[in-house]
């Protein structure tokens, strides 16, 4: 029996077998990780999307609409129509929005177009059939109040991988090109939109939604730091060959890798060793740092502003 039994399972398979199975339980781990990651991610994209759509209604129906205030961008636009034409601002938003939900989707990709569908969609249903209560009537609490919650309403939105207004998708297609930046773009394009408002309906109410512009502008920025900036990131790991592979092959972006000596602890005495470097927009900052989890979690990754790049894959490839 003894004999029949090796001739029917070599010693080589148990060999093969054994030798494989810390590979296999490391492969089952990584799994579980990867998979424990992006259903966090997308519970907390999902959690950032609705706190942003409450916070932009608030901004819209307790401190703008009342006053016929508006803001900048395609939000601003559809505020702005609304005051001009007998259309409700719920279908105003949705319209405004497509065709930047459109190019997001041939410059960014499927998911983002889904996830702003769904984001300026809720937005719009919030601002036809909820009702809340007028909080002030001085006009300057409206302006910087009012700006407030919709610029936080924007900035946790974007947070969550989505917008609820278009006017960055535009900017970043027009400045790949164009020599404009996307800050020069939308500081043009909310210029414009200013002018029109000062001419079709009065002065003194441009003046107070160019408050309101200003004050929703530095809540995003103090929230996301700019989507308009492109971001640096420096990565530290022991799987850099791993992650860079990730991020070239599968992200399409660009990543240079530095010969570095590890300078403390067990470090130290490992010379041999890469830090990478690569440019994101901050739409892809999430997901970025989202794979550099997956694969090392312990990895040490730094991250800064860039005004602006020329060439490179950046400005070739999708954003996702």
């Amino acid at each position: 029996m003894k004999k029949i039994a090796k001739k029917l399972v070599p010693k080589t398979y148990w060999n093969k077998l054994l030798l494989n199975m810390p590979k296999r339980l490391l492969e089952i781990k990584n799994a579980s990780w990867v998979k424990r990651i992006t259903i966090w991610r997308q519970i907390k994209d999902a959690l950032f999307i609705g706190l942003g759509v409450v916070m932009a209604s608030i901004g819209l129906k307790s401190f703008l609409l009342p006053n016929n205030f508006f803001d900048g961008g395609a939000m601003g636009m559809s505020l702005l129509l609304e005051i001009l034409t007998p259309l409700d601002l719920s279908i105003l938003i949705l319209l405004v929005n497509l065709p930047f939900i459109y190019l997001g989707y041939r410059q960014l990709s499927l998911g983002f177009a889904i996830k702003s569908t769904m984001a300026i969609l809720a937005l719009a249903l919030l601002v036809h059939f909820i009702e809340m209560p007028v909080i002030t009537a001085d006009k300057l609490l409206i302006a910087v109040f009012g700006g407030f919650f919709l610029g936080a309403g924007i900035g946790f939105a974007i947070r969550g991988g989505a917008v609820i207004d278009g006017t960055e998708v535009l900017a970043i297609s027009v400045s790949r090109k164009s020599s404009l930046t996307v800050g020069d773009f939308i500081t043009v394009f909310n210029v414009f939109l200013f002018i029109v408002a000062a001419i079709m309906v009065n002065l003194e109410t441009a003046m107070y939604s160019m408050l309101t512009y200003f004050s929703a502008s530095r809540t995003v920025d103090f929230l996301i730091n700019g989507v308009e900036e492109y971001i640096g990131v420096m990565i530290i790991s022991d799987f850099s060959d791993e992650i860079k592979t990730k991020i070239t092959y599968d992200l399409g972006r660009g990543v240079t890798a530095f010969k570095a000596d590890g300078g403390f602890g067990e470090k130290a005495k490992n010379p041999d060793r890469n830090v990478l470097f690569c440019v994101v927009t901050r739409l892809e900052i999430t997901k970025i740092q989202t794979e550099i989890d997956k694969i090392d979690p312990r990895a040490f990754v730094i991250q800064y502003p860039i005004k602006d790049t020329k060439g490179g894959m950046i400005k070739k490839r999708p954003l996702h």
